[in-house]
C-alpha cells in the first residue's frame, strides 16, 4: 500500500526538523529537534562519506527543503496527489540523506 502524500509530508518534515538537520544547517528547529521515531534509525550517524556524492545533506539544502514542503502540503490540500508526490521527490533529493 502506497503512503499518502499527508503521512509523506508528515515523515519528512520530521527529518528536517531533526537532530541531524540541526547538525547539518547549524539552525535549531523553532520546537526544538524532533526524533525519527523510526525502528529503523541509527544511533549514530555511519562512519564515511556518502557511496553517493549527490546524496550528501548541505544547509542550504535542507532549508530549501523545508521550502519546499509548504508547496507539497498545498498541493495536499488541493488534493494533487501526484503534484504533491512529485514535490516530495524533489524535497528528498533537495535535503539529502540526513544523518
Amino acid at each position: 500500500m502506497a503512503i499518502s502524500c499527508k503521512e509523506e509530508i508528515s515523515t519528512i518534515e520530521r527529518r528536517l526538523n531533526s537532530a541531524g538537520a540541526e547538525k547539518v544547517t547549524g539552525v535549531k528547529p523553532d520546537q526544538g529537534a524532533t526524533s525519527s521515531n523510526s525502528p529503523k534509525a541509527l544511533d549514530e550517524q555511519p562512519k564515511g562519506e556518502p557511496s553517493d556524492p549527490s546524496t550528501k545533506p548541505s544547509g542550504p539544502g535542507v532549508l530549501n527543503a523545508k521550502a519546499m514542503i509548504e508547496k507539497a502540503r498545498d498541493q495536499e490540500k488541493a488534493g494533487d496527489e501526484k503534484g504533491c508526490q512529485d514535490t516530495m521527490t524533489k524535497v528528498k533529493e533537495t535535503a539529502g540523506a540526513l544523518p
